[in-house]
């Protein structure tokens, strides 16, 4: 299985190019406020940027606390999500630990499903997917 991972945020330019990436291919949407990644400032002008994604908790409390199981829990970590079962209640983005699920002012539910079609669009080349093993598992 592979995740998203973000090995190289030093480099960030905070272009926002990821998000935009993920909004547009993954989402249909044109805005960095639909997006499963999210980049914000890491505290001022000189100290850089974070990526808030989805950490790919197994097992995974935003599809936990999901009444209707639009969040479904993804073998080996994260979450398959179904946007016509979700009835918007916000119950995933309470129970994100990392707040890494947002929800829109429509009450569109958005996260990182580790798709890694975000990757391509970093020009700084800040992120990558990467092959979780068993060792890796064992060492989260």
């Amino acid at each position: 299985m592979k995740t998203l991972t973000t090995p190289r945020m030093e480099q960030c330019i905070g272009c926002h190019s990821c998000s935009l990436a993920c909004a547009r291919l993954v989402h249909r949407r044109l805005s960095w406020s639909t997006a499963g990644i999210r980049i914000t400032s890491s505290g001022g002008l000189s100290t850089g940027f974070v990526a808030i994604r989805c950490l790919a908790c197994d097992p995974a409390p935003c599809a936990a606390a999901c009444p209707t199981g639009a969040f479904k829990q993804r073998e080996g970590g994260g979450v398959i999500v179904r946007k016509k079962l979700c009835i918007q209640c916000g119950k995933c983005v309470t129970a994100c630990p990392v707040d890494a699920v947002f929800q829109s002012a429509q009450g569109d539910v958005f996260v990182c499903i580790h798709c890694g079609r975000c990757v391509d669009f970093c020009p700084q080349n800040c992120l990558e997917m990467r092959e979780v093993t068993e060792l890796d598992e064992v060492l989260l």
